[in-house]
């Protein structure tokens, strides 16, 4: 049976991984909350055609196209964000598993889209080692506005959006 973590320290741990990634802290420092005695993977769910860093497992930390280093890469190369912060935690110490809802404004950084952004919710599932360091990241968002903002359609389905709200 694996070691029970507190709380309070899986609770510390998640927090302070989370503040890692909402202050936009570079990738070296992200990494520094994986663990490096486990297998480590990362996963955003979803369709693989909707965002270049979607529906991929990456494993490894570091290394490669396919590791968890370069999932992070991929994120700070397409998108930016704004305002992000975190509540709504949910904390089993038996299975060393922390899962948190998200906000933020996000915004895409190149290509037909760049400059297109939108407010979202999301959802991390967090599992962590014995010693507080995450294994698996997993992450639900909602990658059908990065897609639309990736092939800049996003603001233009935005206002029709809105048009029919107004109209109705």
């Amino acid at each position: 049976m694996s070691p029970l973590l507190t709380r309070s320290r899986l609770m510390t741990a998640a927090s302070k991984f989370c503040n890692s990634f909402a202050s936009q802290a570079d990738t070296d420092e992200i990494l520094d909350h994986f663990s490096t005695t486990y297998a480590v993977s990362a996963k955003e769910h979803g369709l693989p055609l909707l965002a270049p860093f979607v529906g991929r497992q990456y494993s490894g930390l570091r290394g490669g196209l396919s590791s968890v280093e370069s999932y992070f890469k991929l994120l700070q190369k397409h998108i930016k964000y704004e305002e992000m912060s975190f509540g709504e935690w949910v904390i089993d110490s038996e299975a060393r598993r922390v899962s948190c809802k998200g906000r933020a404004k996000f915004i895409w950084t190149e290509g037909d889209g760049e400059g297109q952004s939108w407010d979202e919710s999301f959802v991390y599932l967090l599992d962590f080692d014995e010693e507080a360091k995450v294994t698996d990241y997993q992450v639900w968002a909602d990658s059908g506005a990065a897609y639309l903002a990736s092939i800049g359609k996003l603001k233009e389905k935005q206002e029709v959006c809105l048009f029919s709200v107004i109209a109705s």
